[in-house]
């Protein structure tokens, strides 16, 4: 069983990550956020990873942070969410995102991720609402703070998705962008915030997983 890879990242795509660990090429499913904070192509990463066995194939998912894998365990507990649509789920949403999306009952945001529907949303927050502290929010803090306001989707955000989508971009990916550029400066525009996402969006030289 691996429950963890340390080595030089060899090549990605958009949810898988290779990694040369000592001459071996490990594959491992990754969320669009893992991907982005693992480093460029030829550093050395480190990934938590939950290993998948069945009759048929072994798979690995890679996790950046002991947070994002409790995540994934907990969101894979619920009825429809499998590997591809719980990793669809962390593309999308940071672990404080997704506790408070439980807590407020915010299934337009929880819908927000692909495989997502009105119905798999009200199953997510009935079912994980006793459990969003295994989630990982990252301390005690930032838990309450994310359950005490309701988080929603600004109307500039969703103008922004919406233009992203327009040109090409997966939603997922376009809606995680922009809700990342906006945490980090609150008082941007609507025109300095699709540009900015666009240069997050916009292609980093890389070597595509075959």
């Amino acid at each position: 069983m691996i429950g963890k890879l340390t080595g030089r990242l060899d090549a990605v795509n958009e949810n898988q990550a290779l990694i040369d660990v000592n001459g071996v090429g490990y594959v491992a499913l990754c969320s669009a956020q893992t991907l982005r904070r693992i480093g460029g192509i030829g550093s050395n990463v480190s990934l938590l990873i939950e290993t998948q066995v069945r009759e048929d194939a072994i798979t690995l998912i890679g996790f950046a942070d002991a947070e994002e894998k409790s995540a994934f365990k907990v969101l894979t507990t619920v009825q429809g969410v499998g590997t591809k649509v719980a990793l669809s789920i962390l593309s999308t949403l940071s672990g404080e995102q997704l506790s408070a999306a439980i807590i407020n009952g915010d299934k337009a945001l929880l819908s927000s991720a692909d495989g997502v529907g009105p119905k798999l949303a009200a199953r997510l927050m009935t079912e994980l609402k006793d459990k969003v502290a295994q989630i990982g929010v990252s301390n005690v803090a930032a838990f309450h703070s994310a359950t005490k306001s309701p988080i929603a989707i600004p109307n500039m955000a969703g103008d922004a998705v919406s233009t992203l989508t327009n040109l090409g971009f997966r939603r997922d990916e376009a809606f995680a962008t922009v809700m990342a550029v906006i945490g980090e400066e609150r008082d941007i525009g609507f025109d300095a915030l699709v540009k900015k996402s666009l240069q997050e969006l916009s292609p980093k030289p890389h070597t595509k997983v075959k």
